[in-house]
């Protein structure tokens, strides 16, 4: 489909400041707010941002990589971007929403396109229960953290937490330990997506937990549910051939 009105935004660094005054010189620019479509240029982490500052409106990002990595960004090209995005293909992600509760009864919520991961605070290990809909699934897990992923996140920390990589349209949720101390052959375990997740945490004041979902970070948790949030889709934009479900899929033939 045509996007008429593009907005473009861009990280701090100097190569995304760069590359943004050559785009503004080259295209029209208009406000975020007025856009058909917003073009991030930055890294996988600027994109996080921008996908959150525009969570719920349901407007497709094209993201183009000046940082490192770029897993969620598409190459950095000057001439012909009005049909690149024209051409895009679009794939729409679910954020997990993480409800948390803290020791003094505070609660928050966040939302996570990658990840909720839950991690010790201090030297101890933490002790944690685990839940699946409902069922106890396990009493205590010993560990340094765990994690739950969505496709879109699992070659991002879950895979250095030695969980497995995900397609896009597996409609699965990874449940990955981080350092499991006991059971110590535990490596997690594939879920539904529909599959409501709540962490209990033991011992809490002496073994003290946070919880993280993307930019919100919450201390000192009592217990955690997670879930996918199934009424915020953010479609974001690929260029032919290097569509998201391709680059998960390649994921598992790279060293």
């Amino acid at each position: 489909m045509p996007y008429e009105k593009i907005a473009f935004v861009a990280s701090d660094s100097r190569q995304a400041r760069d590359a943004l005054l050559i785009l503004k010189d080259r295209y029209e620019n208009v406000p975020a707010a007025e856009a058909d479509v917003i073009v991030a240029l930055g890294g996988d982490g600027f994109m996080l941002n921008t996908i959150h500052e525009n969570m719920g409106r349901h407007i497709p990002i094209y993201g183009m990589n000046r940082g490192s990595l770029g897993f969620l960004m598409n190459e950095f090209l000057v001439d012909k971007l009005v049909e690149r995005i024209a051409k895009a293909e679009r794939s729409e992600l679910h954020a997990l929403r993480m409800l948390a509760t803290d020791i003094h009864g505070n609660k928050f919520e966040g939302l996570a396109i990658n990840e909720v991961s839950l991690l010790r605070s201090t030297r101890q290990a933490a002790k944690i229960k685990i839940t699946v809909d409902g069922r106890v699934r396990m009493q205590e897990l010993n560990c340094d953290g765990v994690l739950v992923a969505t496709p879109a996140g699992s070659t991002a920390y879950n895979l250095s937490a030695h969980g497995p990589i995900l397609p896009i349209k597996a409609g699965v949720l990874a449940l990955t330990p981080i350092s499991a101390f006991r059971p110590r052959r535990w490596r997690g375990a594939l879920l539904p997506d529909s599959a409501v997740v709540r962490f209990d945490i033991l011992e809490k004041e002496k073994r003290p937990v946070s919880a993280v979902a993307d930019m919100l970070e919450v201390r000192e948790v009592d217990h955690v549910e997670v879930q996918i949030a199934e009424d915020i889709a953010v479609p974001i934009l690929f260029d032919e051939g290097h569509e998201l479900d391709e680059r998960i899929l390649m994921e598992q033939f790279t060293d």
